[in-house]
């Protein structure tokens, strides 16, 4: 395992959180906790497990590489909480927590017998976070969708793509689960800390779309102000000119990002014009902002004549914000990514004795308490008996009788 040591006690050691969630948003907010020394029990439907373990890339222990990879440093406890004594388990586990995970359906909860009201009668400082498509509440509440029904609900789908061609995914379909997950860490975060205070729990209810529509910068203001509607610009940016992706002479691409006035008549140096910036034509963002498709053919008959690295290097000279735009292959090679150690390699005993898993490390870096992976998502119910035994002092007779029953 190639990762740097921890420090005697990690940052979240002394935490409990119960992931109930499946797939990404929920699982990826109790997979942070997990990097920073959480006890993060995974709970998982027997002999089922997670819809991840075998969404994306299979491999031959039985799980993919999106569950080893999103299953990092949990453990894992199968329970069927649609049974009375897998609800009256969790709820058990929940005296013993800080913080539950789920990202059901609003209401399937609540038909299991596990609604908030009725889980902090076992724990009034328990936290709650809730994921769930259109959140808690409103006409939607009920309704089902994922990630991609959220980048086109909050907005991001319809600003994804060119004008003339119809919307593309933003990136990747995922990208409203990650930021809920992202967000739903936040908002455990503020209520741990309330805790504090009051010595009690509550509720995080995050909303896929909410996530999406809370990133979308001047979007609500603009329409608000002016009735301004953005549409479909490409790679282009509203606001800002050149602001976008061009091509280089090897077949590559760069971004470029001239956010103001000075950084474009740096641009306007180092392309050899330095006349058109300040006081000449395209000298002011006004005017570039009326002239956006000369301004951007320019620059692309610039960026055209040189090849990538070699463009790179003219622009960092002169100090443009200029970036290449990667294949994860390049990402693997860049010494950026190599310096930061932004790719940890793990290793997976359950596939071979020797094979290692490239994955995303964790972030953010912190300095004293640095988070960790120890290791990759566990095999299904691997800590069940563990977990009964030693947490809820089941006896193996009852552990027994559970799984005859198909509870765990």
């Amino acid at each position: 395992m190639k990762t740097t040591d921890m420090p005697s006690r990690a940052a979240l050691a002394g935490l409990r959180v119960l992931d109930c969630a499946t797939f990404v948003a929920g699982p990826y907010c109790a997979t942070f906790f997990a990097e920073f020394g959480a006890e993060v029990i995974k709970i998982e439907l027997p002999k089922v497990g997670d819809p991840t373990r075998k969404f994306g890339t299979p491999t031959s222990c039985g799980d993919s590489l999106v569950w080893l990879s999103e299953g990092r440093n949990k453990k894992s406890l199968t329970i069927d909480l649609r049974k009375p004594e897998g609800a009256e388990l969790l709820k058990k586990l929940v005296i013993e927590s800080d913080v539950l995970i789920e990202n059901f359906q609003p209401g399937t909860f609540e038909s299991w017998g596990l609604s908030w009201d009725e889980l902090k009668k076992y724990n009034p400082k328990l936290i709650m976070v809730r994921i769930s498509a259109y959140g808690q509440t409103g006409p939607m509440s009920p309704q089902p969708g994922f990630g991609r029904i959220a980048n086109a609900f909050g907005g991001i789908s319809y600003l994804s793509g060119y004008p003339d061609r119809p919307p593309v995914s933003p990136g990747s379909a995922t990208l409203a689960d990650y930021l809920s997950g992202m967000y739903a860490v936040m908002g455990a975060f503020v209520a741990l800390k309330a805790r504090e205070h009051t010595q009690e729990g509550q509720v995080v209810d995050v909303a896929l779309y909410e996530s999406i529509f809370r990133i979308l910068d001047e979007l609500a203001p603009a329409y608000h102000f002016s009735g301004f509607v953005r549409e479909r610009m490409g790679a282009g940016a509203v606001n800002v000119v050149p602001h976008s992706h061009y091509p280089t002479k090897d077949g590559k691409w760069v971004a470029i990002a001239c956010t103001g006035d000075k950084i474009f008549a740096r641009l306007a140096k180092i392309m050899g014009c330095p006349e058109f910036s300040e006081d000449g034509k395209w000298g002011t963002l006004e005017q570039r902002e009326k002239d956006r498709i000369a301004v951007d053919a320019y620059v692309t008959a610039w960026s055209s004549q040189s090849n990538r690295d070699q463009l790179l290097s003219l622009c960092f000279e002169g100090q443009v914000p200029c970036g290449p735009i990667n294949s994860i292959a390049e990402i693997f090679e860049d010494p950026q990514f190599i310096a930061r150690k932004n790719i940890a390699y793990i290793e997976e005993k359950r596939i071979s004795d020797d094979q290692i898993i490239a994955v995303a490390n964790v972030v953010p870096k912190l300095s004293a308490t640095p988070g960790k992976i120890n290791w990759l998502g566990p095999k299904l119910g691997q800590d069940s008996d563990e977990i009964l035994s030693n947490l809820l002092k089941l006896s193996p007779l009852e552990i027994t009788a559970l799984r005859d029953k198909d509870v765990i």
